[in-house]
């Protein structure tokens, strides 16, 4: 029989445009099969689960894989002949994931893994490459101050910050435990902005960002204006509050005389 001209429709094929596999390719389970155990148990190569065409001559077995930890993965076994031969052969094999197979998640680069807080003493963290928080220090930053200091001092450092690096830290500590929505924000008595112990900073963040210098609040943190503590500097008690006060007490002006009938 002329393989070249026998052959039927591939088993199992996701193309929209069917491409014929010859017999002697789709007859070929065993060969395959036999490919697959040359690299893995007998118990490893499940039950046979379609052909597909990968050329005119070429085509893919395959087989359920029985392997732990790979579920839904299959043994793709390609096996190619040339027009008019007799036997095909097997020209790679592969273990490949199914259409329900068990996959790892996605990959994530290590530079985008690292969460705030996770740097700890001896940790090197470098920015990123064209880090869109930085611009170089000859460049405006947006900030008048930054700027106005860094001409005065020759550009100093050699990058700043950007104002996209600006807007997100602004997000970041408004969000933060420090921000004016905290529940510790909701039950102080007044807001840092009019606090003796708010700090603001300098530059583009002056108007909504400070350092607070109470050691008994958020002592050294980034606040923003609208957050506050119960220490805020103008926190007064409630009256009524504390020890009971007296008049003084003087008992060398007191003469103390008996009374008659009393006992001790």
């Amino acid at each position: 029989m002329n393989a070249s001209v026998v052959s039927r429709p591939a088993a199992g094929s996701d193309n929209s445009e069917s491409r014929e596999v010859p017999f002697l390719l789709a007859d070929a389970i065993e060969l395959a099969r036999n490919a697959v155990r040359a690299v893995a148990d007998d118990a490893a190569v499940g039950a046979h689960r379609g052909v597909v065409a990968e050329g005119e001559w070429a085509a893919s077995h395959r087989f359920a894989a029985r392997l732990p930890g790979y579920r839904g993965w299959e043994w793709n076994v390609v096996v190619a002949a040339c027009p008019g031969a007799d036997s095909a052969t097997v020209s790679e094999l592969a273990l490949l994931p199914g259409a329900d197979a068990l996959l790892a998640p996605p990959w994530i680069p290590w530079e985008d893994r690292v969460q705030s807080g996770d740097l700890m003493p001896g940790d090197l963290l470098p920015p990123k490459h064209d880090d869109e928080r930085l611009v170089p220090g000859y460049l405006e930053t947006g900030d008048p101050a930054v700027d106005e200091a860094a001409g005065e001092i020759g550009l100093g450092r050699q990058q700043l910050m950007s104002r996209e690096g600006r807007l997100a830290a602004a997000e970041r500590w408004s969000e933060g435990d420090f921000g004016p929505r905290s529940p510790m924000a909701a039950a102080a008595p007044a807001p840092c902005a009019t606090c003796g112990f708010y700090l603001p900073l300098e530059g583009a963040l002056r108007a909504a960002f400070g350092v607070c210098g109470n050691e008994y609040s958020a002592d050294g943190h980034v606040v923003h204006a609208g957050f506050g503590c119960g220490a805020h500097s103008d926190t007064e008690l409630p009256s009524g509050a504390g020890s009971p006060q007296y008049d003084p007490f003087d008992d060398g002006v007191v003469e103390v005389v008996d009374v008659p009938g009393q006992r001790d």
